[in-house]
């Protein structure tokens, strides 16, 4: 699971948060992941099927593979350190 915090400010302040997960995870998959992995309370999942982009190697083309996103809302005043 990739992780990363919201750039958008305002999803900042409604303590969104987002994650690179496999495409065959399920919301409540993600909700226990979440929980388990930072010692948090989820409020809510929501899930994003992410098509790939055209690509070109050399002269063929070919896609970047599809992938999933996750936007993960937290219970109010909780957050996630990530270190770098």
């Amino acid at each position: 699971m990739e992780a990363g915090a919201s750039k958008d400010p305002k999803q900042a302040k409604e303590k969104k948060y987002f994650f690179r997960v496999h495409p065959k995870a399920t919301k409540q998959d993600i909700r226990e992941a979440v929980e388990k992995a930072f010692s948090v309370k989820v409020i809510s999942v929501n899930t994003l099927n992410i098509a790939g982009k055209l690509k070109r190697v050399r002269y063929q083309p070919g896609y970047a593979p599809d992938w999933k996103k996750a936007v993960v809302t937290l219970k109010k005043g909780q957050e996630i350190k990530f270190t770098p």
